[in-house]
């Protein structure tokens, strides 16, 4: 999209939004893909599924040794994600969880985590019932509030894990003021998972973050075949431990689910576009459906930090939730009569898909937490994919009709 305004330096969309710069699909489709690099001048990167690479002496090798510690498949995928972020180092793991796990074991017992309270059910577990079994100390805060957060800093805050916009409830927080709070603490790293908004709508290393972090699962792959996690990363220190651990824990992905993200990337710019654009037309039409209660959809107005979504990204994605009018009742007769979103979990493909977090992606939160969240029986999670968005409004249209 170009751009039609300049706002405080700040190129603008006719959205509102950051413009989004020249180069990103380029850089996605070429970054660590040259021909050059294999004998064979491929210019899809081949898949290399060797456990183990010939050496020329004892301790003497082309740059691979054993496919856990590297891959010529991988090498190029971490390489084409770093530069998204315009990082960079570009480390991938066999999840998203398995990613998140790497960040916790840099900590030791007694280190203590700030983490956002609204985050993915997944990670809200890990931090409870494994970082915490470690003695690691976790506190949940309202990211949004930075009173809060600078009042949460101890002597022994090592790690802030902040995920924005938030999920399920779509809270954005300020990305470049919680890394000034933090920074003013020496040793604090401040962790953002980018996951909601891929690489092409939001790159929280331009904004101070030390380490951004995917479920490459989500958009970055799209098309719900690859589980998979990244880190992406400015700073040497941080990356070599990284790596160091990434090797020692063994979280690695496989050729083969690298190959297919590298392929994915190809077509992110495209596809984050139509994820884009539907669903913001998605809540537009929800907003005003009488049985509908509320939109959580960043690039509404009506949503309490649009201007802030605004000033540090590039457009929202197809991620949204909505508080149907009722509660377990309502919400399950609507997610049953869906016809063209799927009922499953996960978001960031191709296809449309609508979940019930109260009960699926976040019933692992306290009961007493997801109160004060607002993770209600009526709050519902949509994916919005790129089918025709006439379908879309179509299926929801028909599904409330019910309700």
């Amino acid at each position: 999209m170009s751009a039609d305004k300049v706002t405080n330096g700040v190129e603008r969309a006719a959205d509102g939004f950051r413009a989004q710069p020249k180069g990103f699909a380029t850089k996605a489709i070429h970054v660590g893909q040259s021909p050059e690099q294999w004998n064979s001048m491929a210019v899809v990167p081949p898949i290399s599924m060797s456990t183990t690479f010939k050496q020329t002496g004892p301790a003497q090798h082309k740059g691979f040794e054993y496919g856990r510690s590297g891959n010529p498949t991988r090498d190029v995928l971490e390489k084409c994600l770093a530069s998204l972020d315009n990082g960079k180092y570009g480390l991938t793991f066999s999840s998203g969880l398995g990613t998140t796990t790497c960040v916790v074991t840099m900590l030791k017992a007694g280190d203590h985590i700030l983490s956002g309270d609204d985050i993915y059910g997944g990670t809200n577990r890990l931090l409870r019932n494994v970082a915490m079994n470690m003695n690691i100390s976790v506190d949940f805060v309202d990211c949004t509030n930075l009173a809060k957060v600078e009042a949460a800093i101890k002597p022994n805050t090592k790690l802030i894990w902040i995920e924005t916009p938030t999920n399920p409830t779509l809270k954005v927080i300020d990305i470049e003021a919680v890394c000034k709070i933090a920074h003013k603490h020496p040793g604090v790293v401040v962790v953002v998972d980018n996951t909601f908004l891929s690489a092409y709508l939001q790159r929280p290393l331009d904004l101070g973050a030390d380490i951004v972090m995917y479920s490459l699962t989500k958009y970055m792959n799209g098309h719900s075949d690859v589980i998979m996690g990244a880190l992406v990363t400015n700073d040497e220190a941080l990356y070599t431990r990284l790596k160091f651990l990434q090797n020692a824990t063994g979280i690695v992905p496989s050729p083969f689910d690298c190959y297919l993200v590298n392929r994915s990337l190809k077509t992110l710019a495209v596809r984050m576009e139509r994820h884009k654009s539907n669903s913001l037309a998605v809540a537009q039409y929800l907003e005003k459906h009488p049985k509908v209660e509320k939109v959580l959809h960043p690039g509404l107005p009506s949503h309490p930090q649009h201007e802030l979504a605004k000033k540090q990204t590039y457009g929202h994605s197809g991620i949204m939730s909505f508080y149907i009018k009722g509660g377990m009742e309502q919400s399950s007769v609507f997610l049953k009569t869906l016809e063209v979103f799927t009922l499953a979990e996960s978001l960031g493909g191709f296809e449309s898909l609508a979940e019930l977090p109260s009960v699926m992606t976040h019933a692992s939160v306290p009961a007493e937490d997801r109160v004060v969240l607002g993770i209600t029986d009526g709050l519902v999670r949509l994916s919005v994919g790129l089918e025709d968005i006439d379908d879309l409004i179509a299926d929801l249209k028909q599904a409330l009709d019910r309700v």
